[in-house]
């Protein structure tokens, strides 16, 4: 089972004087790489909530945002009544107007308004990083649907590069046979008598050079690895990466040896298969 590193999830939680939504979201990614976005009052929490987030979510390019607004009547900003007090007289100097608009125009000044800052509730934390498990549930739930997509599209890949290796096997006699002929023909054309023992020796090492057997091999048990690695129980996008850079070697080594137009429009065919594959494993996690 893969999982895709792409997916969303949001949870929301309704306190008597506030409401908090989490959102994840996550791209792919070499590696982990976070991006939390977290209110000043929430801070010394935040290493707990990345520390819970990495851990769930191993890999991938991820934002994380705690947002926070306040519905209730209680605020923790107050006016500073000392400082707004001095601007006013200083403002009373040099301007000739009503105490009403000399506030107004103080409370606007720096400094004029403060923010207590408020200890965090352990009982609100706690159901902070209950709505942090459930918008964890819901991208580890879209991963899993978007790694189903990506699995069925890599077995339609993988399946397609078989079919088109069976192609190379049955026409690879053909092609052995294509070779000889035009070497029987090029040497007749040199109008030469040459000794057949020694002809036949060299064609026989010429032809070797030209030998796919083991590129096949390879190739069809590098194929049904693949297809192994993808029902393992873990994802793992890395290790599919790797495997594809091996079918990739079989695949240009048997193009390099082909010497057959027929068999190089196999190849070719195979590559556009192949590099659909390496394009979609850079999303698995």
């Amino acid at each position: 089972m893969i999982q895709s590193m792409t997916g969303y999830g949001k949870s929301i939680i309704e306190l008597p004087n506030k409401k908090i939504t989490v959102e994840i979201k996550s791209l792919n990614s070499k590696n982990m790489d976070l991006n939390a976005r977290v209110p000043s009052a929430y801070r010394e929490k935040e290493l707990l909530l990345r520390n819970k987030i990495s851990k769930t979510l191993s890999r991938g390019k991820v934002d994380f945002n705690l947002f926070v607004e306040l519905t209730g009547e209680s605020t923790s900003t107050i006016i500073n009544e000392a400082v707004v007090k001095q601007y006013m007289g200083q403002l009373s100097e040099i301007a000739d107007t009503s105490a009403a608009e000399l506030l107004q125009m103080a409370v606007r000044l720096p400094d004029a308004l403060k923010t207590e800052r408020e200890e965090i509730d352990e009982e609100e934390f706690n159901k902070i990083t209950q709505a942090v498990d459930e918008a964890l549930k819901a991208i580890n739930g879209y991963r899993t649907s978007e790694g189903a997509v990506l699995e069925k599209d890599f077995q339609k890949r993988i399946e397609n590069i078989g079919a088109l290796l069976e192609e190379v096997i049955e026409m690879d006699p053909q092609r052995i046979e294509n070779v000889k002929e035009r070497l029987h023909k090029a040497v007749s054309e040199l109008k030469e008598t040459v000794d057949e023992n020694r002809f036949e020796q060299e064609l026989t090492y010429y032809l070797e050079k030209y030998d796919i057997t083991e590129e096949k091999v390879r190739l069809k048990n590098h194929l049904d690895y693949f297809k192994e690695t993808m029902e393992s129980n873990t994802s793992n996008g890395k290790k599919l990466g790797f495997i594809s850079q091996e079918i990739g070697r079989e695949i240009n080594t048997i193009g390099s040896k082909a010497n057959f137009a027929p068999m190089q429009q196999l190849v070719v065919q195979m590559k556009d298969e192949l590099e659909k594959i390496k394009e979609q494993a850079l999303n698995v996690l």
